[in-house]
């Protein structure tokens, strides 16, 4: 494994670290950021997911967020991939919503992006298996959350691997991407125009299917890309017709930005933890 620690820094008591790793699934060199508490009492350590949303890499949930002080507090780790694969040999476009930044945490099955942009297996597998050799004293038990194109993801990979993740959570979510403008182009671009696979990779579609861990949700009101975007709509008519766990919340006044986020981080992290303790 060519895993290389490039930055680590104290935080709250325990190290905020940076890694780079060559991915033999996506083809390229790729990033990813970890919070590991610390535990001085050697006690069991679950672990939290964080997957960002367009345009965004591992750093801006890592230094914008303020999220340490909350992992510290319930001695959990947080894992933090990049959104997409990088370099100069990946395919790319000029559109910031799609290409390198936007991945949509999904595979990809289209050329050229079907030899890179397979998102869903390398935080599933490759990153997971990582994972679990850098937490210390790893409990084995692991949740989700994320952020606009990553709570789209978040619920996509929770509710693929219900047995796995124990909660998720999201902010912002992307629920109806065969809906909306962002997912139609990302997924006639990565899957195709066969509409019929776009299901397995639509928040809205998952929600019908087999029994799914708890969900919360947060949605601020004078976000710009809602409703047009995140419109919660049809998404949450399916939640009532199959009866599913899901707390969807609206907040008045909100927008898109970490300022949003932090406000109700910690309630988040209090929800993850109910399932994971």
């Amino acid at each position: 494994m060519s895993l290389k620690l490039i930055e680590t820094h104290r935080s709250f008591d325990g190290e905020q670290c940076k890694y780079t790793h060559y991915s033999e699934v996506l083809q390229c060199e790729m990033t990813f950021s970890i919070y590991l508490p610390s535990n001085k009492d050697m006690k069991e350590i679950p672990l939290i997911w964080w997957l960002s949303g367009l345009t965004c890499t591992d750093d801006n949930f890592s230094q914008k967020s303020g999220f340490q002080r909350l992992a510290e507090k319930y001695r959990v780790a947080v894992m933090i991939p990049d959104t997409s694969p990088r370099g100069e040999h990946v395919a790319d476009d000029d559109g910031w919503d799609l290409g390198q930044g936007a991945g949509f945490y999904l595979n990809a099955t289209q050329d050229p992006w079907a030899k890179h942009y397979n998102m869903y297996t390398y935080i599933v597998d490759e990153l997971t298996t990582i994972a679990s050799t850098l937490v210390p004293n790893f409990s084995g038990e692991e949740s989700i959350m994320g952020h606009s194109m990553g709570g789209h993801g978040a619920l996509v990979i929770g509710m693929k691997n219900a047995a796995r993740f124990k909660a998720i959570s999201a902010f912002s979510p992307i629920l109806s991407p065969s809906r909306v403008p962002w997912g139609i182009k990302a997924f006639s671009t990565y899957l195709g125009g066969d509409k019929a696979s776009w299901r397995d990779w639509d928040a809205s579609e998952l929600v019908k299917e087999a029994e799914i861990p708890p969900i919360l949700i947060t949605q601020g009101t004078q976000d710009d890309f809602y409703p047009k975007q995140l419109d919660e709509t049809y998404f949450l008519q399916n939640v009532q017709e199959n009866n599913r766990d899901v707390n969807y919340k609206k907040m008045e006044g909100y927008d898109h930005s970490y300022f949003f986020i932090t406000t109700f981080l910690e309630e988040h992290f209090a929800f993850h933890m109910e399932y994971l303790r």
